[in-house]
Protein backbone atom coordinates (compact mmCIF):
# COMPACT_ATOMS: atom_id res chain seq x y z
CA UNK A 1 0.00 0.00 0.00
CA UNK A 2 1.31 3.43 -0.92
CA UNK A 3 0.35 7.07 -0.46
CA UNK A 4 0.32 9.20 -3.59
CA UNK A 5 -0.07 12.99 -3.77
CA UNK A 6 -0.98 14.93 -6.93
CA UNK A 7 -0.07 18.63 -7.10
CA UNK A 8 -1.63 20.04 -10.28
CA UNK A 9 -3.85 23.10 -10.81
CA UNK A 10 -5.73 21.30 -13.59
CA UNK A 11 -8.36 19.38 -11.64
CA UNK A 12 -9.03 16.81 -14.37
CA UNK A 13 -5.35 15.68 -14.28
CA UNK A 14 -5.70 14.77 -10.62
CA UNK A 15 -9.00 13.04 -11.33
CA UNK A 16 -7.41 10.93 -14.11
CA UNK A 17 -4.54 9.87 -11.83
CA UNK A 18 -6.90 9.05 -8.97
CA UNK A 19 -9.09 7.01 -11.34
CA UNK A 20 -6.02 5.09 -12.58
CA UNK A 21 -5.33 3.75 -9.07
CA UNK A 22 -8.92 2.72 -8.26
CA UNK A 23 -9.05 -0.91 -7.18
CA UNK A 24 -5.46 -0.87 -5.89
CA UNK A 25 -4.21 -0.60 -2.31
CA UNK A 26 -2.92 2.92 -2.94
CA UNK A 27 -4.38 6.11 -1.47
CA UNK A 28 -4.40 9.14 -3.79
CA UNK A 29 -4.67 12.71 -2.46
CA UNK A 30 -5.35 15.70 -4.73
CA UNK A 31 -4.24 19.32 -4.30
CA UNK A 32 -4.79 22.18 -6.75
CA UNK A 33 -1.87 24.43 -5.82
CA UNK A 34 1.68 24.36 -4.48
CA UNK A 35 0.84 25.72 -1.04
CA UNK A 36 -1.71 22.97 -0.32
CA UNK A 37 0.66 20.31 -1.64
CA UNK A 38 3.52 21.44 0.58
CA UNK A 39 1.20 21.49 3.63
CA UNK A 40 0.09 17.91 2.88
CA UNK A 41 3.71 16.70 2.80
CA UNK A 42 4.39 18.53 6.07
CA UNK A 43 1.43 16.74 7.69
CA UNK A 44 2.01 13.23 6.37
CA UNK A 45 4.60 11.02 4.67
CA UNK A 46 3.97 10.25 1.00
CA UNK A 47 5.65 7.61 -1.15
CA UNK A 48 5.12 9.38 -4.48
CA UNK A 49 4.25 12.92 -5.55
CA UNK A 50 3.10 13.80 -9.07
CA UNK A 51 4.11 17.45 -9.48
CA UNK A 52 3.14 19.77 -12.34
CA UNK A 53 6.03 22.10 -13.17
CA UNK A 54 3.76 24.93 -14.32
CA UNK A 55 1.74 25.89 -11.25
CA UNK A 56 0.07 29.29 -10.92
CA UNK A 57 1.10 30.08 -7.34
CA UNK A 58 4.70 28.82 -7.32
CA UNK A 59 7.41 27.65 -9.72
CA UNK A 60 7.53 23.84 -9.89
CA UNK A 61 11.30 23.77 -9.32
CA UNK A 62 10.87 25.70 -6.08
CA UNK A 63 8.13 23.30 -4.98
CA UNK A 64 10.42 20.35 -5.74
CA UNK A 65 13.18 21.80 -3.56
CA UNK A 66 10.74 22.44 -0.69
CA UNK A 67 9.32 18.92 -0.89
CA UNK A 68 12.80 17.35 -0.80
CA UNK A 69 13.72 19.48 2.24
CA UNK A 70 10.62 18.29 4.11
CA UNK A 71 10.93 14.64 3.11
CA UNK A 72 14.36 13.84 1.70
CA UNK A 73 13.52 10.40 0.25
CA UNK A 74 10.17 11.30 -1.31
CA UNK A 75 9.89 10.17 -4.96
CA UNK A 76 8.72 13.11 -7.11
CA UNK A 77 7.51 12.44 -10.66
CA UNK A 78 7.33 15.60 -12.76
CA UNK A 79 4.30 16.20 -14.99
CA UNK A 80 5.33 18.28 -17.98
CA UNK A 81 4.17 19.35 -21.43
CA UNK A 82 5.88 17.94 -24.53
CA UNK A 83 7.86 21.13 -25.12
CA UNK A 84 9.30 21.30 -21.60
CA UNK A 85 11.41 18.14 -21.63
CA UNK A 86 14.67 20.00 -20.97
CA UNK A 87 13.18 21.56 -17.84
CA UNK A 88 11.97 18.16 -16.68
CA UNK A 89 15.44 16.69 -17.15
CA UNK A 90 16.86 19.62 -15.19
CA UNK A 91 14.43 18.81 -12.37
CA UNK A 92 15.87 15.29 -12.18
CA UNK A 93 19.27 16.79 -11.47
CA UNK A 94 17.62 18.49 -8.49
CA UNK A 95 16.23 15.28 -7.09
CA UNK A 96 13.11 14.36 -9.08
CA UNK A 97 12.67 10.62 -9.61
CA UNK A 98 11.43 10.85 -13.22
CA UNK A 99 9.00 12.70 -15.48
CA UNK A 100 5.95 11.99 -17.64
CA UNK A 101 4.69 14.10 -20.53
CA UNK A 102 1.14 15.24 -21.21
CA UNK A 103 -0.90 13.55 -22.54
CA UNK A 104 0.40 10.56 -20.60
CA UNK A 105 -0.24 6.86 -20.96
CA UNK A 106 -2.13 5.47 -17.94
CA UNK A 107 -0.26 2.16 -17.93
CA UNK A 108 3.10 3.96 -18.04
CA UNK A 109 1.97 6.25 -15.22
CA UNK A 110 1.06 3.28 -13.00
CA UNK A 111 4.37 1.52 -13.75
CA UNK A 112 6.28 4.73 -12.94
CA UNK A 113 4.42 5.10 -9.64
CA UNK A 114 4.97 1.46 -8.67
CA UNK A 115 8.70 1.71 -9.37
CA UNK A 116 8.90 4.99 -7.46
CA UNK A 117 7.07 3.43 -4.49
CA UNK A 118 9.43 0.48 -4.59
CA UNK A 119 12.37 2.90 -4.45
CA UNK A 120 10.74 4.88 -1.65
CA UNK A 121 10.13 1.74 0.42
CA UNK A 122 13.66 0.53 -0.30
CA UNK A 123 15.13 3.82 0.93
CA UNK A 124 13.06 3.59 4.09
CA UNK A 125 14.26 0.04 4.63
CA UNK A 126 17.89 1.04 4.08
CA UNK A 127 17.59 3.91 6.55
CA UNK A 128 16.01 1.59 9.10
CA UNK A 129 18.65 -1.08 8.68
CA UNK A 130 21.35 1.52 9.20
CA UNK A 131 19.91 2.52 12.55
CA UNK A 132 21.59 1.35 15.75
CA UNK A 133 18.62 -0.80 16.78
CA UNK A 134 18.54 -2.58 13.42
CA UNK A 135 22.26 -3.29 13.64
CA UNK A 136 21.74 -4.84 17.05
CA UNK A 137 18.84 -6.98 15.85
CA UNK A 138 20.60 -7.99 12.68
CA UNK A 139 23.55 -9.18 14.79
CA UNK A 140 26.26 -9.03 12.15
CA UNK A 141 28.64 -10.88 14.47
CA UNK A 142 26.50 -14.03 14.48
CA UNK A 143 28.67 -17.02 13.62
CA UNK A 144 26.95 -20.22 12.56
CA UNK A 145 27.63 -23.41 14.51
CA UNK A 146 27.44 -25.26 11.20
CA UNK A 147 30.99 -25.97 10.02
CA UNK A 148 30.27 -25.39 6.34
CA UNK A 149 28.40 -22.11 6.83
CA UNK A 150 30.89 -20.89 9.42
CA UNK A 151 33.65 -21.32 6.84
CA UNK A 152 31.64 -19.13 4.42
CA UNK A 153 31.17 -16.43 7.09
CA UNK A 154 34.88 -16.43 7.86
CA UNK A 155 35.66 -16.03 4.14
CA UNK A 156 33.08 -13.35 3.45
CA UNK A 157 35.38 -10.37 4.04
CA UNK A 158 37.79 -11.68 1.42
CA UNK A 159 34.91 -12.32 -0.98
CA UNK A 160 33.50 -8.83 -0.37
CA UNK A 161 36.84 -7.10 -0.96
CA UNK A 162 37.19 -8.54 -4.47
CA UNK A 163 35.28 -7.54 -7.61
CA UNK A 164 34.72 -11.15 -8.71
CA UNK A 165 31.28 -12.42 -9.67
CA UNK A 166 29.61 -14.63 -7.07
CA UNK A 167 27.12 -17.47 -7.60
CA UNK A 168 25.09 -18.32 -4.49
CA UNK A 169 23.25 -21.63 -4.61
CA UNK A 170 20.83 -23.19 -2.17
CA UNK A 171 17.20 -24.09 -1.66
CA UNK A 172 14.47 -21.47 -1.56
CA UNK A 173 14.38 -19.65 1.77
CA UNK A 174 17.98 -20.36 2.81
CA UNK A 175 18.95 -16.68 2.74
CA UNK A 176 20.68 -16.25 -0.63
CA UNK A 177 19.60 -12.62 -1.01
CA UNK A 178 20.67 -11.84 2.57
CA UNK A 179 24.08 -13.33 1.81
CA UNK A 180 24.34 -11.14 -1.30
CA UNK A 181 23.39 -8.05 0.72
CA UNK A 182 26.00 -8.94 3.34
CA UNK A 183 28.70 -9.21 0.67
CA UNK A 184 27.65 -5.83 -0.75
CA UNK A 185 27.54 -4.20 2.69
CA UNK A 186 31.05 -5.38 3.56
CA UNK A 187 32.48 -4.32 0.19
CA UNK A 188 33.90 -1.00 -0.95
CA UNK A 189 30.62 -0.51 -2.83
CA UNK A 190 28.47 -0.45 0.33
CA UNK A 191 27.42 3.19 -0.15
CA UNK A 192 26.45 2.56 -3.77
CA UNK A 193 23.19 0.95 -5.00
CA UNK A 194 22.27 -2.69 -4.42
CA UNK A 195 19.84 -3.45 -7.24
CA UNK A 196 17.76 -6.62 -7.41
CA UNK A 197 16.65 -8.27 -10.66
CA UNK A 198 14.26 -11.21 -10.25
CA UNK A 199 14.93 -13.26 -13.38
CA UNK A 200 12.16 -15.75 -12.60
CA UNK A 201 9.25 -13.40 -13.36
CA UNK A 202 10.45 -11.60 -16.49
CA UNK A 203 9.52 -12.29 -20.10
CA UNK A 204 12.26 -11.68 -22.68
CA UNK A 205 10.83 -8.31 -23.71
CA UNK A 206 10.35 -7.13 -20.13
CA UNK A 207 13.81 -8.40 -19.16
CA UNK A 208 15.34 -6.34 -21.98
CA UNK A 209 13.66 -3.18 -20.67
CA UNK A 210 14.33 -3.92 -17.00
CA UNK A 211 18.02 -4.76 -17.48
CA UNK A 212 19.06 -2.32 -20.20
CA UNK A 213 16.36 0.35 -20.01
CA UNK A 214 14.45 2.04 -22.83
CA UNK A 215 16.56 4.52 -24.84
CA UNK A 216 15.12 7.92 -25.59
CA UNK A 217 14.12 8.08 -29.26
CA UNK A 218 15.74 11.24 -30.51
CA UNK A 219 13.88 11.33 -33.84
CA UNK A 220 10.70 9.52 -32.81
CA UNK A 221 7.63 10.43 -30.85
CA UNK A 222 8.82 8.77 -27.65
CA UNK A 223 10.33 11.39 -25.38
CA UNK A 224 10.48 9.11 -22.37
CA UNK A 225 13.59 7.38 -21.10
CA UNK A 226 13.83 4.51 -18.68
CA UNK A 227 17.00 3.66 -16.83
CA UNK A 228 17.73 -0.05 -16.74
CA UNK A 229 18.82 -1.99 -13.67
CA UNK A 230 22.42 -2.10 -14.90
CA UNK A 231 22.66 1.66 -15.19
CA UNK A 232 20.97 2.11 -11.81
CA UNK A 233 23.51 -0.28 -10.29
CA UNK A 234 26.54 1.53 -11.73
CA UNK A 235 29.42 1.55 -9.19
CA UNK A 236 27.34 -0.76 -6.98
CA UNK A 237 26.06 -4.33 -7.09
CA UNK A 238 23.37 -6.04 -9.15
CA UNK A 239 21.81 -9.17 -7.69
CA UNK A 240 20.39 -11.65 -10.21
CA UNK A 241 17.80 -13.67 -8.30
CA UNK A 242 16.72 -17.00 -9.84
CA UNK A 243 19.32 -16.60 -12.59
CA UNK A 244 18.57 -20.16 -13.75
CA UNK A 245 15.27 -18.85 -15.14
CA UNK A 246 16.97 -16.27 -17.41
CA UNK A 247 16.35 -16.96 -21.11
CA UNK A 248 19.22 -18.01 -23.38
CA UNK A 249 18.84 -14.77 -25.33
CA UNK A 250 19.25 -12.62 -22.21
CA UNK A 251 22.13 -14.82 -21.01
CA UNK A 252 24.04 -13.93 -24.19
CA UNK A 253 23.40 -10.20 -23.68
CA UNK A 254 24.31 -10.23 -20.00
CA UNK A 255 27.44 -12.26 -20.67
CA UNK A 256 28.55 -9.58 -23.12
CA UNK A 257 27.99 -6.90 -20.47
CA UNK A 258 30.12 -8.77 -17.93
CA UNK A 259 32.90 -9.26 -20.46
CA UNK A 260 32.87 -5.81 -22.09
CA UNK A 261 31.63 -3.76 -19.09
CA UNK A 262 29.70 -1.54 -21.46
CA UNK A 263 26.03 -0.80 -22.23
CA UNK A 264 24.02 1.66 -24.31
CA UNK A 265 22.84 4.48 -22.10
CA UNK A 266 19.16 5.29 -21.65
CA UNK A 267 19.41 8.52 -23.64
CA UNK A 268 20.23 6.60 -26.81
CA UNK A 269 23.40 8.54 -27.61
CA UNK A 270 26.01 5.80 -27.56
CA UNK A 271 27.59 3.30 -25.21
CA UNK A 272 29.28 3.98 -21.92
CA UNK A 273 31.39 1.98 -19.51
CA UNK A 274 29.81 0.63 -16.34
CA UNK A 275 31.35 -0.67 -13.15
CA UNK A 276 28.94 -3.18 -11.62
CA UNK A 277 29.60 -6.19 -9.45
CA UNK A 278 27.40 -9.16 -10.31
CA UNK A 279 26.09 -11.54 -7.65
CA UNK A 280 23.69 -14.24 -8.84
CA UNK A 281 21.61 -16.85 -7.05
CA UNK A 282 19.69 -19.97 -8.00
CA UNK A 283 17.98 -22.97 -6.47
CA UNK A 284 18.23 -24.82 -9.81
CA UNK A 285 20.80 -27.39 -10.90
CA UNK A 286 22.67 -25.25 -13.44
CA UNK A 287 24.98 -28.09 -14.47
CA UNK A 288 21.88 -30.13 -15.32
CA UNK A 289 20.45 -27.10 -17.13
CA UNK A 290 23.63 -26.86 -19.23
CA UNK A 291 23.24 -30.52 -20.19
CA UNK A 292 19.58 -29.89 -21.05
CA UNK A 293 20.57 -26.92 -23.21
CA UNK A 294 18.65 -24.33 -21.17
CA UNK A 295 21.66 -22.60 -19.63
CA UNK A 296 24.85 -21.45 -21.34
CA UNK A 297 28.06 -23.05 -20.17
CA UNK A 298 30.14 -19.88 -20.78
CA UNK A 299 27.65 -17.78 -18.79
CA UNK A 300 27.76 -20.32 -15.94
CA UNK A 301 31.55 -20.18 -15.69
CA UNK A 302 31.49 -16.37 -15.86
CA UNK A 303 29.08 -16.28 -12.89
CA UNK A 304 30.65 -19.11 -10.90
CA UNK A 305 34.00 -17.43 -10.18
CA UNK A 306 33.27 -17.47 -6.43
CA UNK A 307 30.73 -20.21 -5.63
CA UNK A 308 28.82 -20.16 -2.34
CA UNK A 309 26.44 -22.95 -1.39
CA UNK A 310 24.15 -22.29 1.57
CA UNK A 311 23.06 -25.51 3.30
CA UNK A 312 19.34 -26.01 4.04
CA UNK A 313 18.15 -25.46 7.60
CA UNK A 314 17.54 -29.20 8.11
CA UNK A 315 21.32 -29.68 7.71
CA UNK A 316 22.20 -26.96 10.22
CA UNK A 317 19.74 -27.58 13.03
CA UNK A 318 22.40 -26.54 15.53
CA UNK A 319 21.62 -22.94 14.43
CA UNK A 320 17.86 -23.12 15.06
CA UNK A 321 18.07 -21.93 18.68
CA UNK A 322 20.20 -18.89 17.81
CA UNK A 323 18.04 -18.00 14.80
CA UNK A 324 14.88 -18.38 16.86
CA UNK A 325 16.08 -15.85 19.45
CA UNK A 326 17.30 -13.54 16.69
CA UNK A 327 13.82 -13.47 15.12
CA UNK A 328 12.14 -13.08 18.51
CA UNK A 329 14.24 -9.93 19.08
CA UNK A 330 13.25 -8.70 15.63
CA UNK A 331 9.48 -9.12 16.02
CA UNK A 332 8.87 -8.99 19.79
CA UNK A 333 9.18 -5.23 20.16
CA UNK A 334 7.51 -5.23 23.60
CA UNK A 335 9.69 -8.10 24.86
CA UNK A 336 6.72 -10.28 25.85
CA UNK A 337 8.53 -13.55 25.18
CA UNK A 338 11.22 -14.64 27.65
CA UNK A 339 12.18 -18.00 26.14
CA UNK A 340 11.07 -21.41 24.90
CA UNK A 341 10.48 -24.63 26.84
CA UNK A 342 12.68 -27.66 25.94
CA UNK A 343 9.78 -29.70 24.53
CA UNK A 344 8.95 -26.98 21.99
CA UNK A 345 12.62 -26.54 21.04
CA UNK A 346 12.92 -30.29 20.47
CA UNK A 347 9.95 -30.16 18.09
CA UNK A 348 11.55 -27.28 16.16
CA UNK A 349 14.79 -29.22 15.80
CA UNK A 350 13.02 -32.40 14.70
CA UNK A 351 11.03 -30.60 11.99
CA UNK A 352 12.43 -30.84 8.42
CA UNK A 353 11.91 -27.12 7.49
CA UNK A 354 11.06 -27.33 3.76
CA UNK A 355 10.83 -23.52 3.68
CA UNK A 356 14.18 -23.15 5.48
CA UNK A 357 15.02 -19.90 7.33
CA UNK A 358 12.14 -18.03 5.70
CA UNK A 359 9.70 -20.57 7.14
CA UNK A 360 11.30 -20.34 10.60
CA UNK A 361 11.06 -16.54 10.53
CA UNK A 362 7.38 -16.73 9.53
CA UNK A 363 6.70 -19.20 12.36
CA UNK A 364 8.37 -16.90 14.91
CA UNK A 365 6.46 -13.84 13.66
CA UNK A 366 3.17 -15.77 14.00
CA UNK A 367 4.08 -16.93 17.53
CA UNK A 368 4.94 -13.37 18.60
CA UNK A 369 1.62 -12.03 17.28
CA UNK A 370 -0.49 -14.71 19.01
CA UNK A 371 1.57 -15.16 22.19
CA UNK A 372 -0.28 -14.84 25.50
CA UNK A 373 2.40 -16.27 27.81
CA UNK A 374 6.11 -15.47 28.26
CA UNK A 375 7.42 -18.91 27.27
CA UNK A 376 6.84 -20.62 23.93
CA UNK A 377 5.18 -24.02 24.40
CA UNK A 378 4.46 -26.87 21.98
CA UNK A 379 0.85 -25.74 21.67
CA UNK A 380 2.07 -22.42 20.20
CA UNK A 381 3.68 -24.17 17.21
CA UNK A 382 1.99 -24.73 13.81
CA UNK A 383 0.33 -28.09 13.17
CA UNK A 384 2.97 -29.07 10.59
CA UNK A 385 5.69 -28.88 13.23
CA UNK A 386 3.56 -30.86 15.67
CA UNK A 387 3.09 -33.50 12.96
CA UNK A 388 -0.70 -33.09 13.02
CA UNK A 389 -1.25 -31.86 9.47
CA UNK A 390 -0.42 -33.78 6.30
CA UNK A 391 1.29 -31.68 3.66
CA UNK A 392 -0.32 -33.54 0.78
CA UNK A 393 -2.83 -36.28 0.13
CA UNK A 394 -1.69 -39.86 -0.15
CA UNK A 395 -0.96 -40.76 -3.76
CA UNK A 396 -3.22 -43.57 -4.96
CA UNK A 397 -2.16 -45.28 -8.19
CA UNK A 398 -4.01 -48.04 -10.04
CA UNK A 399 -1.44 -50.59 -11.22
CA UNK A 400 -2.69 -53.14 -13.81
CA UNK A 401 -1.63 -56.77 -13.51
CA UNK A 402 -0.15 -56.76 -17.00
CA UNK A 403 2.20 -53.91 -16.04
CA UNK A 404 2.71 -50.45 -17.56
CA UNK A 405 5.07 -48.52 -19.83
CA UNK A 406 6.71 -46.09 -17.37
CA UNK A 407 7.84 -43.65 -20.08
CA UNK A 408 4.31 -43.44 -21.52
CA UNK A 409 2.90 -42.72 -18.06
CA UNK A 410 5.54 -40.03 -17.42
CA UNK A 411 4.83 -38.43 -20.81
CA UNK A 412 1.07 -38.34 -20.14
CA UNK A 413 1.62 -36.85 -16.67
CA UNK A 414 3.75 -34.06 -18.14
CA UNK A 415 1.15 -33.29 -20.83
CA UNK A 416 -1.60 -33.27 -18.17
CA UNK A 417 0.40 -30.92 -15.92
CA UNK A 418 1.17 -28.59 -18.85
CA UNK A 419 -2.54 -28.31 -19.58
CA UNK A 420 -3.38 -27.62 -15.93
CA UNK A 421 -0.77 -24.85 -15.71
CA UNK A 422 -1.68 -23.15 -18.98
CA UNK A 423 1.58 -24.39 -20.51
CA UNK A 424 3.65 -22.36 -18.04
CA UNK A 425 6.87 -24.35 -17.63
CA UNK A 426 7.73 -23.06 -14.15
CA UNK A 427 4.23 -23.85 -12.82
CA UNK A 428 4.28 -27.25 -14.52
CA UNK A 429 7.61 -28.08 -12.89
CA UNK A 430 6.12 -27.07 -9.52
CA UNK A 431 3.11 -29.35 -10.05
CA UNK A 432 5.39 -32.26 -10.85
CA UNK A 433 7.84 -31.53 -8.03
CA UNK A 434 10.84 -31.18 -10.35
CA UNK A 435 13.03 -28.29 -11.51
CA UNK A 436 12.23 -26.36 -14.68
CA UNK A 437 15.46 -27.63 -16.24
CA UNK A 438 14.45 -31.24 -15.50
CA UNK A 439 11.04 -30.58 -17.07
CA UNK A 440 12.58 -29.16 -20.24
CA UNK A 441 14.90 -32.16 -20.46
CA UNK A 442 11.92 -34.56 -20.25
CA UNK A 443 9.89 -32.53 -22.77
CA UNK A 444 12.77 -32.82 -25.22
CA UNK A 445 13.17 -36.52 -24.42
CA UNK A 446 9.49 -37.27 -25.11
CA UNK A 447 9.21 -34.80 -28.02
CA UNK A 448 6.58 -32.66 -26.27
CA UNK A 449 6.24 -29.27 -27.97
Amino acid sequence: MGKILVIDDEEYIGWIIKKAFEGTDNEVYLTLNAKEGILEVQKSNFDVVFLDLRLKDMDGMVVLEKLKKIQKDIAVIIITAHGSIDTAIESMKKGAYDYITKPFDIEELIIQAEKAMELSHLRYEVNYLRSAEAKRLKNEDFISKNEKLNFIYKSINKIASSAATVLITGESGTGKELMARKIHKLSGRSKEPFIILNCGILSDDLAQREIFGVPKEVNGNNDSRKLGKLELANHGTIFLGDVGEMSLNMQVKFLRVIEEKEIQNAYGNGNFKIDVRVIASTNNDLVGAIEAGTFREDFYYKLNVVPINIPPLRDRKEDISELLHLFIKKYDLYRKIKGIIPEAMKLLKNYHWPGNIRELENVVERIVILATEPYIKAVDLPLEILGLRKKSKETIIYFPEEGINLENVERELIIKALGMSGYNQSKTAGLLGITRSALIYRMQKYNIN
